[in-house]
């Protein structure tokens, strides 16, 4: 624990103010994060049309934050680490919601959620490590995973879409839970191979 706030507090006075500002951005990621339990408690009560459109706003601020931060060039440290943690947050938790809650029609399949959980605990765990030996992190996120974000968001509407209108499409679902299964498999061994690219690289062996 003391180790841990060592590193933290090291690593938040080492960056410059620019770099830790609220900027407009940051404050649509943040509202991101307020709106993910919100969404999560619309679901367990059954508001289907809520959670739908909640996650949809929620959905908007994710494209709107980069467009403006790179548009207003506000873009900061803080704002790069805080969007990948709102859009997990947000995936993590209707996935996890899903998985649980009682319905007629679609649930998410509980080996599912640990998949995404233990996909996101082994980068977290690679962004720790490369901090920890070089000193520095480069939050830079790929197109591949883009667009594994961009086909989990869309597999959430689309069952948010079944639920609201009592849609049963089973081969749709299945189809579209392997795709997922295959994008966000690429996308841990793409950032796996960045990541052991950086860690090299600070080692003086890349």
């Amino acid at each position: 624990m003391a180790m841990a706030k060592k590193l933290n507090l090291t690593f938040f006075t080492n960056l410059p103010a620019h770099e830790r500002k609220i900027t407009v951005s940051t404050v649509l990621t943040f509202a991101r994060i307020v709106l993910t339990p919100v969404i999560v408690i619309s679901m367990i009560m059954g508001y289907w049309g809520t959670a739908f459109l909640l996650f949809c706003i929620a959905s908007t601020t994710d494209v709107l934050d980069g467009l403006l931060a790179r548009w207003l060039n506000e873009q900061t440290f803080l704002g790069a680490a805080l969007d990948p943690i709102a859009d997990k947050l947000l995936l993590v938790s209707c996935f996890t919601t899903l998985a649980f809650v009682q319905s007629p029609l679609f649930s998410i399949p509980l080996w599912f959620v640990l998949f995404v959980l233990i996909k996101e605990l082994i980068i977290l765990l690679g962004a720790v490590i490369i901090y920890v030996s070089s000193g520095d992190l480069e939050i830079k996120p790929t197109w591949l995973g883009k667009v594994t974000t961009l086909i989990q968001v869309c597999f959430i509407i689309w069952l948010f879409a079944c639920y609201f209108f009592a849609w049963v499409p089973l081969k749709t679902y299945y189809t579209m839970l392997g795709i997922m299964i295959v994008v966000i498999a690429a996308s841990l061994v793409q950032y796996i191979a960045i990541g052991w690219q950086q860690l090299m690289g600070s080692k003086g062996l890349s």
